[in-house]
């Protein structure tokens, strides 16, 4: 049964391996949100995740007991890498699932500790059941990355770390899949200062563990959708129902274009590098789901930073679309020297930037003697961008937008 005394034996034991990752003042979200806001940077952990801590403590615990055989594990990504760090400590061979979609960073994480990967399934559940059943198979141990006491032991020294930093905090957020983070901080918490208010988020598009909070039973989806592979869970568990049930104090989910403005407004603002799950939390303050009083402490985890660069540069290309950074153009043109020219000269005037641009004049669509200019340029806001919108009609130019 977890419990602080767990929890406090598992600091001992992670602290050896595990960064005490830093716990910092973000002026800057503090401002937009009017509550003072700080920030667990396990974005910094060793492995990128705070998944180190409950591997760690779990696998420390079964070299105690004597483990001899080899170690199996399921994992999106963050849970990988941490057994595979834990297991290459001890000297013990691991073999990790992952799902077939698991970003290439991720898979490299883990090879590089010298475990071996084998893809299965769409998702996390479907690489956990493939898991297990090779665990029993090959007379292995199987180590869960929620769904266990001393996991969650491990997972909960974050919450111990945040109240030596900041003692009087009024709530904390905690990003939620399949619950073994925010159970283990939320038993910590709730030991220490019942009256610290713990929020889970998830995403709108993994909502099993929302479901079953609302509930209060357990209830699984059939399938999961969401940018934050890290808690793209799909079921249940009881075990970890259990603590969220009896700790947490509400639930809110974000959805994908939350998740995404706040892994950019995180890059560029407080040049923060998270994942889709570690930006939930953050996600859930910056579009006002958190209902605290004015001026409260708010500590928000983020819980990694193992984003795939393929994510981030798209993440990052739609958010300055969104944002009125960046405008794309399709503009008709008539087929003949000067055209091109003429709208190039249109854009330089009204110092907007060229960073890709496609001229067409065999599409089929096409009448003969026009063509189709495909253009990206960079720009400074909405008033810029409607500037340009009445330069080009001034001139005589047809032109649709692409979003």
């Amino acid at each position: 049964m977890l419990d602080l005394k767990m929890i406090e034996e598992a600091y001992t034991k992670v602290s050896k391996v595990a960064y005490r990752t830093p716990f910092s003042y973000a002026p800057i979200l503090s401002q937009k949100s009017g509550y003072e806001v700080y920030l667990k940077k396990e974005n910094l952990q060793r492995t990128g995740a705070f998944k180190i801590r409950g591997a760690f403590n779990k696998i420390s615990s079964l070299m105690q007991h004597g483990l001899k055989s080899g170690i199996v594990a399921a994992s999106a990504g963050n849970h990988a890498q941490g057994v595979a760090f834990a297991s290459h400590h001890f000297g013990i061979e691991a073999t990790i699932v992952m799902p077939e979609s698991t970003p290439l960073t991720k898979i490299q994480g883990v090879k590089e500790f010298g475990a071996s990967v084998i893809l299965y399934g769409a998702n996390y559940d479907e690489a956990y059941g493939f898991a297990t059943e090779f665990a029993t198979q090959k007379g292995l141990s199987f180590v869960h990355p929620f769904a266990d006491s001393e996991v969650m032991a491990g997972q909960g020294t974050i919450g111990l770390e945040m109240l030596e930093e900041v003692e009087d905090l009024d709530a904390i957020v905690v990003p939620v899949g399949g619950g073994g983070l925010i159970g283990g901080i939320s038993t910590a918490i709730k030991a220490k200062n019942p009256n610290i208010i713990i929020i889970g988020v998830s995403a709108e598009g993994a909502p099993a563990m929302k479901l079953s909070y609302e509930a209060k039973k357990t209830i699984d989806t059939t399938q999961v959708r969401t940018i934050a592979d890290g808690i793209a869970v799909r079921d249940t568990s009881p075990v970890t129902l259990e603590y969220i049930l009896k700790y947490v104090d509400y639930f809110e989910t974000v959805g994908e274009d939350e998740i995404a403005s706040a892994i950019l407004f995180l890059l560029e603002k407080q040049k923060v590098l998270v994942e889709g799950a570690g930006a939930v939390g953050v996600a859930a303050l910056m579009h006002d789901k958190l209902k605290l009083p004015p001026k409260s402490k708010v500590g928000i985890v983020l819980s990694g930073g193992n984003i795939d660069v393929t994510m981030l540069s798209l993440i990052i290309e739609k958010g300055l679309t969104k944002s009125n950074r960046k405008m794309k153009l399709k503009v008709l043109l008539i087929d003949k020297p000067g055209s091109l020219m003429r709208f190039t000269e249109i854009l330089s005037e009204v110092g907007a930037n060229i960073v890709h641009i496609g001229y067409d004049r065999t599409s089929i669509d096409l009448e003969f003697g026009d063509a189709t200019v495909s253009v990206a340029i960079e720009t400074k806001g909405i008033e810029h961008q409607e500037e340009i919108r009445v330069r080009l009609r001034q001139a005589g130019f047809s032109f649709t937008e692409k979003h």
